[in-house]
């Protein structure tokens, strides 16, 4: 498990859009996002991966499960606001192996790039 943090310009409640509705993540996150109850299922090039929401709270956090992680794995959305300089802070936190950390902060790092963009922030 690891965590990734990153200060976003925008309310909580706007990001908090961006990270647990469909026409939210499909503007950074996937190709395609389609939501039937708690079931996500992303699109990238053609491959669909399926995610379930295990736990949410509105404008604080949504946590996922992909459909391929094992019980106690995760990938979760969290939403903090610094204290002192009242920002907006996203955090991420996800699994991996070891040997996939470097890749998968680097995929992180893009997919937050294209979300802050949107965002513009």
């Amino acid at each position: 498990m690891y965590s990734l943090e990153f200060p976003v310009r925008c309310s909580p409640s706007i990001l908090y859009e961006f990270l647990s509705t469909p026409v939210g993540l499909q503007e950074w996150f996937a190709d395609k996002v389609d939501q039937r109850d708690q079931l996500f299922y992303f699109s990238w090039n053609g491959a669909i991966d399926t995610a379930e929401v295990i736990e949410q709270a509105e404008n604080e956090f949504i946590r996922y499960r992909w459909d391929y992680y094992s019980p106690d794995e995760f990938f979760e959305f969290s939403i903090d606001q610094s204290p002192i300089t009242n920002e907006t802070i996203l955090r991420i936190t996800d699994f991996a192996d070891k040997a996939e950390l470097k890749d998968q902060e680097r995929l992180w790092n893009s997919q937050v790039n294209d979300l802050k963009h949107r965002i513009g922030s």
